[in-house]
């Protein structure tokens, strides 16, 4: 596809169309790769021709594979220098990265991949590039970090890519992207994906992609499973018309999405009073802090999710009921991007949008990106249902100690359904970090689970837990 950047739909193909190994595609085969997904059957050829390339595609879509295949497929393992490296705007989504390449590289020997991202030290890092590696993803901001201390060489680098480059510029990496690209050799190919398409991106791509290729997927979700309603309140009732949907529809897991910090601290405190279990992920939180929001969010021991689009983007939770438009945002395609998140997976999702008439017009623009009118309900029928207040189905337990302690998943459950005596159906995702374990558990055994666990043993040792709500 040229740089015309039209919307295409591919049809899906097997990858065995494509100019890899034979070694490669076995492995995909292995990892259940069949069919190529439309970003992959789009983009794949031309990176692998070697173009530099501009894909618009979503979070879930198959792109870390479609980078991935392409970066690997000019990567010598046997020169032990660093030959890809991959930007992405939080550790989350370079944790994912990193993982993946490391499942599509199983068909090479020894291919070391390095994570390097803030929130942790330094030296530890700096130590692991001592000891060289093949592929390198990570933040712009730590990574620029490296490059500068003299711990990243980069003459070797031929395959850059931007991962949710929208999102990097979102949270103001664009000096650190640039900082990062210069260092990097002029004849090298650069990789960039995007959900949406913001000035900064042509920016990006006027200093940094030679001639690109442009891919523009269409925004795909399988809308029969969206159900949306739209209802107008003004600036008094919008807040409180949360807790009313809520109340009504009693969905276990929502994300409701506003277009700034300070109205997400509002919605919280109104919902946090009207007893709902909420939690807020936006931009000024620390690193430890959202990973604990996204944990308890994922593990559904949270209700609601209050979160900005900065903060969200890159999240994928799976059975989510509902998405809250608090606010209409003023781009169709981000609202498009909102509402997506939810009826997924065969799933039935609700998608309700809250508008004043300051917002009718941005209305239109989603009535136009949608190719219909969007129906509109009075609050006046939404009434409270079921017996008190939404609770969520599980509560997180913290238990002090994590992979420095060499504890893994299977000693937390261990623990729980050996000495403990809990049945396994009982408890729900367990999230290992560094230093601590999260383990959700239905809410009605959480007190004595925290009892029973700070009372025995795991791997031989005490340990310390407590529940995240207290």
């Amino acid at each position: 596809m040229s740089a015309a950047g039209l919307p295409m739909k591919p049809t899906p193909a097997p990858f065995s169309q494509l100019a890899l190994p034979d070694a490669t595609l076995a492995n995909l085969a292995q990892l259940g790769y069949a069919e190529m997904t439309p970003i992959q059957a789009a983009s794949l050829p031309l990176a692998l021709a070697g173009h530099d390339l501009i894909a618009q595609a979503k979070t879930g879509s198959g792109k870390t594979a479609a980078f991935g295949i392409a970066l690997l497929a000019r990567l010598d393992a046997k020169r032990f220098d660093v030959q890809s490296m991959v930007l992405c705007p939080t550790r989350e989504l370079a944790d994912q990265v990193a993982q993946e390449i490391r499942r599509l590289a199983r068909a090479e020997e020894n291919v070391k991949v390095l994570t390097l991202c803030g929130g942790t030290a330094m030296r530890p890092q700096a130590a692991s590039l001592e000891h060289g590696a093949h592929v390198v993803v990570g933040t712009p901001g730590r990574i620029l970090d490296h490059i500068l201390r003299g711990n990243l060489k980069l003459g070797a680098i031929n395959t850059l890519v931007l991962d949710e480059a929208d999102r990097m510029l979102d949270m103001g990496f664009f000096d650190d992207i640039a900082a990062v690209a210069r260092e990097c050799p002029v004849e090298r190919q650069t990789l960039l994906f995007s959900a949406t398409y913001p000035d900064g991106i042509a920016k990006l791509a006027q200093q940094f992609l030679r001639k690109p290729q442009q891919v523009k997927l269409d925004v795909e979700h399988d809308t029969e499973r969206i159900r949306q309603r739209f209802y107008e309140v003004d600036d008094t009732t919008r807040l409180h018309a949360v807790g009313q949907l809520l109340n009504h529809f009693r969905p276990v897991s929502t994300i409701a999405f506003c277009n700034t910090k300070q109205q997400c601290r509002d919605l919280l405190d109104v919902l946090r009073a009207q007893g709902f279990h909420a939690l807020a992920l936006h931009g000024e939180l620390e690193q430890r802090d959202r990973d604990q929001v996204l944990i308890q969010f994922a593990n559904r021991s949270c209700s609601v999710l209050v979160a900005t689009d900065v903060a969200a983007r890159g999240l994928d939770v799976s059975q989510l009921e509902a998405v809250i438009n608090v606010d209409v945002t003023p781009d169709p395609e981000v609202h498009i991007h909102r509402i997506g998140r939810t009826g997924r997976a065969g799933e039935d999702g609700w998608a309700f949008t809250l508008a004043s008439m300051d917002e009718m017009g941005r209305i239109g623009g989603i009535e136009q990106a949608l190719g219909r009118e969007v129906p509109w309900h009075p609050l006046a029928e939404l009434t409270p249902a079921g017996d008190g207040p939404l609770l969520p189905p599980m509560e997180t337990l913290q238990i002090l100690g994590g992979r420095k302690e060499k504890i893994r998943p299977g000693d937390v459950l261990g623990a729980l359904t050996g000495d403990a005596g809990f049945d396994s159906k009982q408890i729900g995702k367990i999230n290992v970090t560094d230093f601590s374990s999260y383990v959700a558990v239905e809410r009605g055994i959480a007190r004595e689970a925290v009892r029973r666990l700070n009372l025995g043993k795991l791997k031989g040792r005490k340990v310390k837990a407590r529940l995240m709500d207290d």
